[in-house]
């Protein structure tokens, strides 16, 4: 039974990858700053009061998972904030990139005495990080964070090879969550897809930009 650790997991997406790993059987542990009803129903181990953009949350969330080994890891948690040229909030921009660019990195070096050879780390980044897929600007802070989230994965491939352990990137999809206003496919839906792009990540795919669908995605 692997374990695998989700981060934002009280609502949206991070709720339903979950729900959809503990209902294969996977032992779930799940980290968030306030555990929802919804989360509370699942059965998995909640880990509450992480706040991943602030390093002082990062020994309590160390001592919560203790010395288990984590199979997965889930790097959700993330926000956004909208912008345009017209209304820039730089203060939100500093937000953006401490919970979506900062939270993953803080995350994984905190755990990563409890990952191991085979273990897998994935990062729920967006396809609006994409310089090359940019074709209609706006979102600044958002789509910078998660540009450079990208990096982040890209170096933390590097960084844990030598340790045999893989990593992705990974494009949900537009969801339908508070996040986007309603706007998208179902979380059940984009989770599914999430899971099995993990499930079949290796050293071989580390490093990768992959939608949810399964196909990957330009830099």
């Amino acid at each position: 039974m692997p374990t695998v650790l989700v981060t934002g997991c009280n609502r949206g997406i991070g709720l339903h990858l979950v729900r959809q790993l503990m209902d294969r059987g996977d032992d779930v542990i799940g980290v968030c700053r306030n555990a929802s009803e919804e989360l509370q129903a699942t059965g998995a181990t909640i880990v509450s009061a992480i706040d991943v953009s602030d390093g002082a949350s990062m020994p309590a969330l160390s001592a919560a998972v203790g010395d288990r080994q984590i199979d997965v890891l889930i790097n959700n948690a993330g926000i956004l904030r909208g912008d345009s040229l017209a209304d820039l909030d730089y203060d939100g921009m500093l937000e953006q990139y401490r919970v979506n660019t900062l939270g993953p990195l803080r995350v994984t070096a905190a755990l990563l005495g409890n990952l191991g050879e085979g273990s897998k780390v994935a990062i729920i980044t967006s396809r609006v990080g994409s310089i090359e897929d940019n074709s209609s600007g706006g979102n600044y802070g958002y789509r910078a964070s998660k540009t450079a989230v990208n990096m982040v994965g890209t170096n933390l491939k590097h960084d844990l090879a030598p340790m045999g352990i893989a990593v992705a990137l990974l494009h949900p999809g537009l969801v339908a969550t508070d996040m986007t206003r309603g706007t998208g496919i179902s979380p059940a839906d984009s989770a599914r897809g999430l899971i099995q792009v993990i499930d079949g990540l290796d050293l071989a795919k580390s490093g990768g930009f992959w939608h949810a669908e399964g196909y990957e995605l330009p830099w």
